[in-house]
């Protein structure tokens, strides 16, 4: 047998837990010195203390533990609940990571207020082009509401193009069109040299040319545009002109190698009043 500390050492637990675990019945001591009030344990119980730690782990109270471990869950069943949580977790961590680029994004945009990307930004006509395309609706124009939306988008829209037989001859572009409510219509295109077709799975069109329209080059992960943005359209105003028409984002590099690398042209179609 073993005494608590070293039981406690074994399980990778700490001597209180154990002695909660007690106290509430979950996993009682093989033997009480009844002198001394020591508790021994056996190497058979850890079998159960491994059980009750990765339950806990699930996210179970005390109480649904001793449910679970009183039904003798099997072990495919407890890897099974395990695997679960893990996906689980992993999907938090993912979101958590997500949330955390956006508030440095927003971090970023708030330091950069005021000033203005004068010497980045480029006014110039900008050429029709024909792009294929899929189309969905985002809940907003939230990050976390675009990313789950454009990015299954173009992995569906390059299989079908791939299955078609269809080159892609330029970049990706996507527009976004706002709706009654908080809703966007979203776009994702890339260039192509091919006549529309009513027996595509895709659309294929035409996007007009653009007689003037202020384009800055944004660097890194879209999440992060938040300034380049906000920057672009603090200059429009102050310079005294007006957007019109959807902005256009056209992804001269991104999806490989470093992010930090990415390169992504924001082009807004712009007028005098």
């Amino acid at each position: 047998m073993f005494t608590i500390g070293d039981f406690a050492h074994l399980g990778r637990v700490s001597v209180r837990m154990l002695r909660h675990y007690d106290a509430v019945g979950l996993l009682l001591p093989a033997h009480v010195d009844p002198s001394s009030g020591y508790r021994f344990y056996t190497a058979a119980q850890l079998q159960r203390l491994n059980r009750l730690v990765a339950l806990k782990d699930l996210g179970l109270t005390l109480d649904q533990v001793r449910v679970v471990l009183d039904e003798k869950v099997s072990v495919e069943q407890l890897h099974g609940m395990l695997s679960l949580r893990r996906a689980e977790l992993r999907q938090q961590i993912l979101a958590d990571e997500s949330r955390l680029r956006r508030v440095e994004a927003r971090l970023r945009a708030i330091e950069r207020e005021g000033a203005m990307p004068t010497d980045e930004i480029v006014v110039k006509p900008v050429p029709a082009v024909r792009i294929a395309r899929l189309t969905a609706t985002a809940a907003s124009y939230e990050p976390e509401d675009i990313g789950p939306v454009i990015q299954p988008l173009y992995q569906q829209l390059m299989e079908r193009l791939d299955r078609a037989g269809v080159p892609i001859t330029g970049y990706g572009i996507a527009t976004y069109e706002s709706t009654e409510g908080d809703a966007v219509v979203v776009h994702a295109g890339v260039t192509v040299a091919v006549d529309p077709s009513t027996a595509s799975d895709f659309e294929v069109v035409d996007l007009p040319p653009l007689e003037s329209a202020a384009t800055i080059v944004h660097r890194g992960l879209m999440d992060d545009v938040d300034a380049t943005y906000q920057g672009v359209a603090a200059w429009i105003e102050a310079n005294g002109y007006k957007q019109k028409g959807l902005v256009r984002e056209v992804y001269l590099n991104y999806g490989e190698g470093d992010p930090a690398d990415w390169v992504t042209e924001l082009q807004l179609e712009i007028t005098k009043p």
